[in-house]
């Protein structure tokens, strides 16, 4: 499969300098290795306090 990362690019909202921006599949793993979620899953305003936590997606979409 063929990364698309400059279309990725695109609509990825995170703000933390990474080298796996664009890199989905690079980032998911290393989010979820890490028991968390990527920047993707969060609205702008909550993704910018890099709390990346399930509890704090949870929170975010009132679940």
């Amino acid at each position: 499969m063929e990364c698309k990362k400059e279309q990725n690019l695109k609509r990825c909202n995170c703000t933390y300098p990474c080298g796996k921006k664009g890199v989905c599949c690079d980032c998911i793993a290393s989010h979820l290795a890490a028991r968390e979620l990527p920047a993707c899953c969060f609205p702008n305003e909550v993704e910018k306090t890099y709390d990346r936590s399930f509890k704090a997606f949870a929170k975010a979409w009132g679940l």
